[in-house]
């Protein structure tokens, strides 16, 4: 794989741009990995790239059966924060904001990782509470948060109005090292890293049964034949429960739609990601100027990856009246993700009840943020066959011992 470089940039200048190779390779599926990774989205690449860096094993296949990263990991809002309550969230979630800082140097790809800071504003009277127990959660934890007043949200946010007539603004958990990365490249810095470490990313390539003989997984059955494996990892997030009932096991998970919008581009007036649990919405601005806006997930189970019309109407409304400006703002697209939500709004990392088959799911409305911890905890699941640091409460029997890692606060709602 030929580098990326300032030097690159020039000499493919020089000859019109035609020695640019391709990112990744399309190649032909093999008989046999030692591990195959189903879905191609953000948490799978990661998985696949760690398990090559940290542990050396690149006779990995990624399966995808649409385009890579055409699920939930192009259709999100970017967010990248680490302020989680609960210990084990804040871990994961932390290791995964650190990696982001310096993914585009690792990778050799512009994953445009941007630490603009993240708000989460407290417009009620137990928010605020909330919100200092957290930030003195995160101080113990390690993670850099702080709360701040009012007089210091407008001076971070400039746009926003404090004295809405419901719902002031009472103060913020401020996170100065959070910030946003571009989706897209996220998800390409990966695929062209696995690809270069040897491992085959196969897209349109769809899993139709998962074979298994003595309680283990042998191989997959896909579009474009059977291919076998030593071991299996299950990263699919909102259909996590159709690849678990082919592998014969239930998961404790719901799916369920997460809607978000982007207004026309304007002048930047916004350098800031707010985040707003009361009035249920939360609005960044894009490099291209677009507002990108979102909210909280559809209230019943399906699979929908279109928008509709009264959600947006519901999530606008509840902002414009912390950012009266938006009002005059027209909405240029809008789109939804399937979502795969816990009960206790935490992810499952976890072996399964066949010995060498893994899964990674539950992320829920907080999936983006996570990829590079959850690739890294992954990979090392898978790997080593136990879980690590990162990983070991998020198992499946948590829910039988009701050890739950609640965050039905921190990440049902804000994302």
């Amino acid at each position: 794989m030929k580098r990326y470089s300032a030097f690159a940039i020039a000499r493919e200048a020089a000859r019109w741009h035609m020695g640019w190779e391709r990112a990744w390779r399309s190649p032909t599926p093999k008989a046999k990995y030692d591990v195959i990774v189903i879905g191609a989205g953000g948490h799978g690449l990661a998985t696949a790239y760690y398990l090559g860096k940290n542990h050396g094993i690149r006779n990995v296949a990624v399966i995808e059966k649409g385009w890579l990263g055409g699920g939930n990991t192009g259709r999100n809002t970017t967010i990248i924060r680490s302020n989680y309550l609960q210990d084990p969230s804040a871990a994961i979630y932390e290791k995964a904001r650190s990696l982001y800082e310096t993914l585009s140097q690792d990778l050799n790809y512009n994953v445009m990782f941007s630490p603009r800071g993240v708000l989460m504003l407290a417009q009620t009277h137990h928010e605020v509470r909330g919100y200092l127990r957290t930030a003195h959660a995160n101080k113990l934890q390690g993670v850099a948060t702080e709360y701040i007043g009012p007089e210091k949200v407008k001076e971070l946010c400039p746009i926003i109005n404090l004295d809405g007539p419901r719902y002031p603004v009472l103060g913020a958990l401020w996170q100065p090292r959070g910030g946003t990365a571009r989706h897209d490249a996220v998800a390409w810095g990966y695929a062209r890293a696995c690809s270069d470490m040897g491992m085959d990313i196969l897209q349109q390539t769809e899993v139709t049964a998962i074979r298994q003989a003595g309680g283990k997984v042998t191989g997959v059955e896909t579009t474009k034949g059977a291919i076998a494996c030593d071991k299996l990892a299950i990263v699919v997030a909102g259909h996590s429960g159709v690849l678990a009932e082919m592998a014969g096991f239930r998961l404790p998970i719901e799916s369920v739609a997460l809607q978000a919008l982007v207004s026309e581009p304007i002048k930047p007036c916004m350098d800031v990601v707010v985040m707003a649990n009361t009035v249920h919405g939360y609005m960044s601005q894009s490099d291209k100027g677009e507002m990108v806006i979102g909210g909280g997930a559809d209230g019943y189970n399906n699979y929908t990856q279109r928008g509709s019309f009264h959600h947006v109407e519901e999530t606008v409304r509840a902002l414009v009246e912390t950012f009266p400006m938006i009002s005059r703002l027209k909405m240029l697209r809008w789109w939804g993700g399937i979502v795969d939500m816990t009960g206790d709004r935490s992810p499952i990392l976890s072996k399964t009840p066949l010995g060498n088959c893994f899964i990674n799911c539950g992320w829920g409305t907080g999936g983006f943020k996570a990829i590079p911890g959850s690739g890294w905890g992954m990979a090392e699941l898978v790997a080593r066959g136990e879980p690590g640091p990162l990983t070991a409460e998020f198992g499946l029997d948590r829910f039988r011992e009701g050890r739950f890692i609640d965050e039905s606060v921190a990440a049902g709602v804000a994302h």
